[in-house]
């Protein structure tokens, strides 16, 4: 028992020795050299896709969606059919206001011509009779005198002869006076006006049948549609957006600080995480007016030009965008990381034999991982990487080199 022990003791012992001495002795290091070579300064954000030319379809009139003759994504032309309403009941409404005109018309018509037909029926047989009365009238009449002049006949069969022709003359006048007077000038502008009416509801009608195929106001694709059979539409609601998408306007939001490295002109390349891999490329083509809040950040919204000829990015997607606002050719860099800062001086921890040099720098422009070094640095020196407890100047390391 007491063997065991101490054979544990002296194990005890032993590994104390062994972790002050590796306290003892300076510490791993990692370390990166200094290299020279082509950087290119970004600004890294996120944007919005939309056409440069695009037109919205809407529903003039309300309906329900019977016929759906395109789908997203699909070319079309200006005037294209896109969806059809359901009008069944449109169309039989119409069809009963144009029997309505039509008898409508007819009836001014028979008005024009004097009356309905009956009684313009009966008022021109009394004129047929009363003007064939007259005739054999006159022609008694005549004979009479002819009698008179030779003292054949009295003067009283004279007289009642011509008050029997003056009395038929009456009545035909009266008869005249009744056909001009059987629809008067306000009987027929009732008429008209009652026309004109169910013609207006009638053309409304025909308007909402015409409005319910609704068409493409453009040619280009189809990128916003989602209408299915069955679906309800009020009159202005958005059926489809269309625009041409070889050429995309991309909004940009960049943080008010950042500002100031944007310029009009300077390239932009745009990913789109639903299709990994793939790149657009483009330009800055016109700055921020005003300073706008999103969510908790304040952005000045940059619109970029990207060119998209396969058609593959699609309009209202949240894209990547990474602007070049410089570059530099054969610059002296180093990872962003090993850069400290105190006060308003930058440095770098330096390997100088076996020590940690606090060495001041002058940075020049970053990309997303590295910054360019104008002054401090030599190519392929030594700088410390980051670890988990803080490097003192004039310190003994020991260094590694992981990468």
């Amino acid at each position: 028992m007491l063997r065991r022990l101490l054979i544990i003791v002296l194990l005890l012992v032993g590994l104390i020795a062994w972790l002050l001495v590796r306290r003892s002795g300076p510490p791993e290091v990692p370390f990166t050299k200094v290299k020279r070579e082509m950087i290119e300064s970004t600004l890294t954000t996120n944007g919005k896709v939309e056409p440069v030319e695009w037109a919205a379809a809407r529903a003039e009139s309300a309906g329900t969606v019977a016929k759906v003759d395109v789908q997203r994504g699909n070319q079309v032309a200006r005037g294209q059919l896109l969806v059809e309403l359901d009008v069944s009941q449109a169309r039989e409404q119409l069809a009963s206001a144009e029997a309505r005109v039509a008898q409508a018309k007819a009836e001014l018509d028979v008005l024009t011509r004097g009356g309905k037909s009956s009684e313009l029926a009966e008022i021109e047989n009394g004129l047929i009779a009363a003007r064939s009365e007259l005739t054999t009238a006159k022609r008694d009449s005549d004979s009479l005198s002819r009698l008179l002049s030779k003292q054949a006949a009295t003067a009283y069969e004279m007289g009642l002869s011509r008050d029997k022709v003056r009395q038929i003359e009456l009545r035909i006048e009266g008869l005249e006076r009744r056909r001009a007077a059987l629809v008067g000038q306000s009987d027929r502008a009732v008429a008209e006006a009652k026309i004109k009416e169910m013609e207006a509801a009638a053309a409304e009608i025909r308007h909402r049948v015409e409005v319910s195929n609704i068409r493409s106001p453009m040619s280009g694709m189809l990128y916003q549609f989602d209408l299915k059979p069955g679906a309800y539409l009020n009159p202005g609601d958005l059926v489809g957006s269309v625009g041409r998408i070889n050429q995309l306007k991309v909004t940009v939001y960049v943080d008010e600080p950042e500002l100031g490295r944007v310029e009009k002109g300077m390239p932009v390349n745009i990913t789109w995480d639903a299709m990994a891999g793939r790149q657009w490329k483009g330009v800055v083509d016109r700055m921020p007016t005003q300073i706008v809040p999103l969510g908790t950040r304040q952005v000045g919204e940059v619109v970029c030009i990207i060119e998209n000829p396969d058609l593959s990015l699609i309009p209202g997607t949240n894209i990547n965008a990474e602007i070049l606002s410089r570059k530099a050719d054969s610059a002296l860099t180093i990872p962003k990381e090993t850069v400290h800062t105190e006060g308003k001086q930058n440095y770098v921890m330096k390997l100088v034999g076996d020590r940690l040099i606090m060495q001041p720098v002058k940075l020049g422009i970053g990309s997303i991982t590295r910054i360019q070094v104008l002054q401090g640095l030599s190519e392929g020196e030594s700088i410390a990487l980051p670890i988990e407890r803080v490097l003192k100047n004039n310190e003994a390391v020991k260094p590694t080199y992981p990468e």
